[in-house]
């Protein structure tokens, strides 16, 4: 019996499994099909065909490039920036036991937009640091400063104050944007400064195949590790000290799954910007729907956050006829009244 129940459960999960990437397959061929011109599904599988498999499908090369080197790109990037992003928030809010923890609140993202610029728009490293190094370093030490911060206003060792955490991490926000916008007031010029600005906001025009092959492996390797750390981040549902009592490691969980979530997040920030909102909404979404259960919660939130992206591009693109609007415009307007969603609830539940 117990032979047919593992089989069951894991024909349960192979399941699963063949519907979300069904799902995340539906979600980048839509995002490819819809834009300012309307391509047809057709078009676009004969595209994919002709590139891939070698097949000698009659399309129009104009079709043929706007799919391929800018709309299928753009989307897979949009994919992988959404799951970065939401698995990201979900660590945060699991580690810290925070339901308000994301990258864009706790500082991590402004961090990675202060590092990236630095290296764009300074020159900091003189050439031999690269962009989403830069980020890395800068999303890191926007933690760190952070973390310090809710701990010296009483958050205590394991950084589970609620309102410390946050009003750190505005902090933090505040200062590594002010430092942004010093960068890029001193060292950049009108034109730099415009387009800087405007992909601070969030921007994926710029994506094309060499982001792919960035943004798709960083995807992985956090999704992974959440998986990975699925039990461990059950337990620390329970508080830190729980975790330990249950044999987890809890230093070297947090420093690596903090230092993956840095990571995650710069790679991200530094392909399309600092997109808010998605980390902190998307993994309450991923709850409502499968439960706290890490192990199905990883790939939920992922999911969801990559089609939930993907739609907000979509929306950008098109929402103003021949205008197109930074992304992280759209995620605000969907996540601040989840937001502040999440307060009142929060408030009841207290």
């Amino acid at each position: 019996m117990s032979g047919t129940s593992s089989q069951a459960i894991h024909v349960s999960r192979l399941g699963r499994g063949t519907l979300g990437f069904m799902a995340l397959a539906v979600a980048v061929l839509a995002g490819t099909c819809i834009g300012e011109t309307p391509i047809p599904v057709a078009t676009v599988l004969q595209t994919l065909s002709n590139k891939i498999l070698g097949s000698t499908y009659a399309i129009d090369p104009i079709d043929m490039g706007i799919i391929w080197n800018y709309r299928l790109p753009r989307a897979i990037v949009a994919a992988c920036c959404g799951a970065g992003l939401a698995i990201s928030g979900m660590v945060l809010q699991s580690l810290l036991r925070n339901a308000l923890a994301d990258p864009y609140l706790l500082g991590i993202s402004a961090g990675a937009s202060t590092g990236a610029v630095a290296v764009t728009v300074a020159g900091l490293g003189a050439g031999a640091i690269s962009m989403s190094l830069g980020a890395f370093a800068g999303a890191v030490a926007a933690f760190l400063i952070v973390a310090m911060l809710a701990r010296a206003a009483g958050g205590g060792a394991t950084l589970h104050g609620t309102g410390q955490i946050v009003l750190a991490g505005i902090a933090g926000s505040q200062l590594f944007n002010a430092l942004t916008s010093f960068i890029i007031t001193k060292s950049a010029n009108a034109e730099q400064a415009r387009g800087i600005m405007f992909w601070l906001l969030g921007n994926l025009s710029g994506a094309r195949w060499p982001d792919v092959w960035l943004a798709v492996p960083v995807a992985l390797v956090g999704l992974s590790a959440c998986i990975w750390y699925a039990r461990a981040l059950d337990a620390f549902a329970f508080g830190a000290e729980s975790a330990s009592s249950l044999g987890v490691p809890v230093r070297r969980v947090q420093i690596v799954l903090i230092g993956l979530t840095a990571l995650v997040t710069a790679v991200m920030v530094s392909i399309v910007g600092s997109i808010g909102f998605v980390g902190l909404v998307i993994p309450h979404a991923a709850r409502f729907l499968v439960g706290v259960r890490h192990g199905r919660l990883g790939p939920a939130a992922a999911l969801i956050g990559a089609a939930f992206l993907i739609a907000a591009d979509v929306l950008s693109r098109t929402i103003i006829p021949g205008q197109v609007l930074p992304i992280g415009v759209i995620t605000a307007l969907v996540g601040a009244p989840a937001f502040a969603l999440i307060l009142v609830r929060g408030r009841r539940a207290a």
